[in-house]
This record gives structure tokens, sequence and C-alpha cells, in this order.
């Protein structure tokens, strides 16, 4: 079941989202003010985040920041009274997916939940299985064959190289990956996190010491490149 988090202070637009959306069959949390709302976007790990901007607290541009800052795969809808062209360019700026201007109505806003939890999917691979090089991933099954071979993988390496094929095209910071993977409460080090690489690497790669597809990102972090198959959108998380 997908999780969405609501961040809205009017209580009448908030309570016809979550009413809305629970229908529709998503796990629904919420939020009157920006402070909480931060608190449960680390909290609750959310796939998608419906954000007013103007919030008693953290206005909606902060959480925004801060919440790409930390994990590039969450989508984020902004809401807001503010039609001015320049609240909406900074909005997607500082990281949001998409834009809807109150008033609006409750169906296009479903819809453009719908659509980006669909991009968010297919970009994550969950639908299929995801092959490059000698590697076929099924997502479905959680396993991971190299020509064919059953390769046994942790579910952490599991959920790792899922993330990293779901950003594929994208840097990603270890802080990044260990919050997403490993979880905001984890007291680990990016030690961690190159331990895992290597693992991987050694279950994937040709040549693990110049690896094809799980490339280091010098004093920044990982890309995960697939030359055979299509790149997730270039963004830049901070």
């Amino acid at each position: 079941m997908e999780k969405i988090l609501i961040v809205e202070d009017d209580a009448a637009i908030r309570f016809g989202l979550e009413r809305n959306l629970a229908y529709d069959g998503y796990q629904v949390t919420s939020a009157a003010d920006g402070d909480r709302g931060l608190e449960l976007a680390f909290d609750t790990q959310p796939d998608l985040i419906v954000l007013d901007l103007m919030l008693p607290g953290i206005n909606g541009f902060e959480i925004c920041k801060s919440v790409r800052k930390h994990d590039p795969s969450v989508a984020i809808l902004i809401l807001s009274a503010k039609g001015q062209e320049g609240d909406m360019v900074l909005g997607l700026d500082v990281g949001a997916d998409d834009y809807v201007t109150k008033p609006f109505s409750i169906k296009e806003v479903m819809a453009r939940v719908r659509a980006l939890l669909r991009k968010k999917r297919a970009l994550e691979g969950e639908a299929e299985t995801f092959t490059f090089g000698p590697a076929e991933v099924d997502f479905q099954g959680r396993t991971l064959r190299i020509d064919g071979k059953l390769v046994e993988t942790s579910r952490k390496e599991f959920e790792l190289l899922r993330m990293l094929i779901g950003n594929r095209g994208r840097v990603l910071a270890r802080d990044q990956i260990l919050n997403r993977v490993w979880g905001y409460d984890y007291y680990g080090t990016p030690r961690t996190i190159d331990n895992f690489i290597q693992k991987l690497r050694e279950k994937i790669e040709k040549d693990p010491a110049n690896p094809d597809f799980i490339r280091t990102v010098r004093g920044v972090g990982y890309l995960f490149d697939a030359p055979d198959a299509p790149h997730a959108p270039q963004r830049s998380d901070g």
C-alpha cells in the first residue's frame, strides 16, 4: 500500500484529501503545520507528499528543500492559494514534481496523485523486471540473476540495488542512500554504504575494481548507470 503524507493547515481541505485518498486505497497521514509535517516526512517515509506552501511554522518551500535533499525518490505535489508564476517556479525549482493552485478540483488532484505515483513506480521498476548487462532484477520476486543464474542477496543489498536502479542517472549522496534504505533513525556511517556497494559490485560487475554500473562520484556518493537501459530524468537534489 502506497503511503501519502498531507501537510495542509486548512482543516476542510485536509479532511477532504484524507477521505478521498484513503477511499482510493492509500495509507494516509497528515499534519496541520510545517514542523509536524517535516517530522512525519522523515518518520513515515511516504511515497508522495501533498504539500501546502503557506503553513504555520516551517513553510512548504523549506519542507520541500529539506525532504528532497534527503530523499530524491519521493514525489511532491504542491498545493497553494498563491497563483503567481514566481511561486510556481520556485516550488518546482526546490524539488516539487507538480503544482496545483487553490481552489482546485479534487478530481484533478487525485488524477495528478495517480500520475505521479505511476511515474515513480515506473522509474523504480516496481511493475516488472529490470535488465542491465548480464543482470536481471525481479522486483516482485526480489531476486537477482546474473547470466541466468540466481545470485543470493541480503534484504539490504536488494533494497540498495532497487534504490540505485530507481534513481539511475542521478548522483546519490551517501546520506540520501543511508536515510532511504536504512531509515532516518539508523546511526550508521558512510562506511556502511561503501561496504554494501562493494558487495553489490562483486555480484553484478565483471570487474568490481572498474565498475560499469555502480560508479563512484568522488566526494559525493554513487551513480547507477546502465548504458543499455533508459535513464531516469536528471534532477538536482542539493
